[in-house]
């Protein structure tokens, strides 16, 4: 691992070294290692947050310029990319549903149910996690264990800077349909997004709960239930309404993690 770990970063400081075939073989064996689980892009650090591994990030960037373009070709479809399709379903015990697509390089633990759905590369799905119809899971991306992502949910992937944080949805988390969480946003555990919430790093999340507006940015705390809303907002043209998420509550210590989102959210009446 060390070996490849220093290849790699040789390689992203001398793009020359790209040519040589020593090179080549440690940015395809870590990319191998990311399809097995073997490696991540980011990890729990153990102390509640997490840790970016910045050289496994480079060794994303540095395969697509050394991977050629070829034609796959499966059943009646075709597809012409650089990056594999991923294989071996039924011996890694993940659910697979026709038309999802996994790319070589994403790792998906056993117990995953892939509907209509699409994985990148780099990005880790935990076990039991539904990626439901049309849902995305961006380059990098770390989705915990028992996570449902609803139909059509949006979650944005990482490359460049390398510095930057993937965005991360915590264990048992539900995402509620056509929710989108981008720009290295953290959901944390039990954390529950109703419909159509829309998360950026600069998006203010709103703590509405107590007497006074307590405002997070880049975070949704452990087991909050959010929902979209909006603030106003001067301009030069006048006050105006932004779009905002707002944590309306707390998911109640009775909540089987295993309900559906509707349930989870029932005592918020809150769309899903």
């Amino acid at each position: 691992m060390e070996e490849i770990k220093n290849r790699i970063t040789a390689a992203w400081d001398n793009r020359d070294l790209l040519k040589e075939t020593d090179t080549q073989k440690a940015i395809h064996s870590l990319i191998d290692l990311l399809d097995q689980g073997a490696v991540r892009v980011a990890e729990p650090d153990g102390e509640g947050g997490w840790k970016v591994n910045d050289w496994v990030k480079k060794g994303v960037v540095l395969y697509f310029p050394i991977a050629k373009m070829e034609t796959i070709e499966v059943g009646p479809f075709e597809f012409h990319d650089k990056i594999p399709l991923k294989k071996n379903y039924a011996q890694k015990g993940v659910r697979v549903v026709p038309h999802a697509i996994a790319r070589h390089g994403s790792f998906l633990e056993k117990g995953v149910i892939m509907m209509p759905s699409y994985v990148n590369i780099g990005a880790w799905v935990g076990s039991g996690t539904m990626v439901d119809t049309w849902a995305t899971v961006g380059s990098c991306a770390q989705i915990g264990r028992n996570v449902h992502l609803s139909g059509g949910v949006g979650i944005g992937g990482v490359l460049e800077p390398l510095q930057a944080t993937p965005t991360i949805i915590e264990d048992n988390c539900f995402i509620g349909s056509r929710c989108i969480v981008v720009e290295g946003v953290r959901v944390g555990k039990e954390a529950v997004l109703g419909a159509n919430v829309v998360l950026t790093k600069s998006t203010h999340i709103i703590d509405v709960t107590g007497a006074e507006p307590k405002t997070y940015r880049g975070e949704v705390p452990p087991r909050s239930v959010v929902i979209p809303g909006t603030y106003t907002k001067k301009f030069p043209a006048g006050d105006y309404q932004v779009a905002c998420a707002l944590i309306i509550g707390q998911r109640k210590e009775t909540t089987d993690k295993k309900v559906s989102l509707n349930d989870a959210l029932r005592d918020f009446s809150v769309a899903v």
